[in-house]
């Protein structure tokens, strides 16, 4: 089962992109709630390269590495990838007049209901976008 998320982002197509791609950006959004927070993250973007994102709980109780390998990547356009369990995902990246359709779509994981993942990685990308429009220049 596919779980689909997208986001407008209020920003440039270049601003977008950097900071979905660059480390120091991604630990700085990649969370779905407050009491979350990536504490490393390391990117390798090119079909091939490995990514790692160490997710944890900030009290110090649960944490781990959401990783994979990039399987297509089109500079500024789409990036898909498979995460270490085997899942696909895939984000596109569209140019608007009032921004950057930010795109997702994931396979499910049979843990957790369908309804939760698609909160938890719809919130990820929201904070994403908030991430990147307080970055904008003006």
């Amino acid at each position: 089962m596919k779980i689909a998320i997208e986001t407008v982002v209020r920003a440039d197509l270049d601003s977008v992109w950097a900071a979905w791609s660059n480390p120091d950006d991604i630990k700085q959004w990649n969370a779905a709630s407050d009491d979350w927070h990536t504490t490393r993250s390391s990117v390798d973007l090119r079909e091939g390269g490995k990514f790692l994102s160490r997710m944890e709980a900030k009290d110090g109780s649960m944490g781990f590495d959401f990783e994979g390998t990039y399987t297509r990547i089109v500079p500024s356009r789409l990036i898909e990838y498979r995460m270490s369990d085997g899942r696909e995902v895939e984000v596109e990246f569209i140019e608007r007049a009032d921004g950057v359709l930010v795109k997702s779509a994931f396979d499910a994981e049979p843990e957790n209901p369908p309804e939760m993942q698609r909160q938890g990685w719809q919130a990820i990308l929201d904070n994403f976008g908030r991430h990147v429009e307080m970055k904008r220049p003006g």
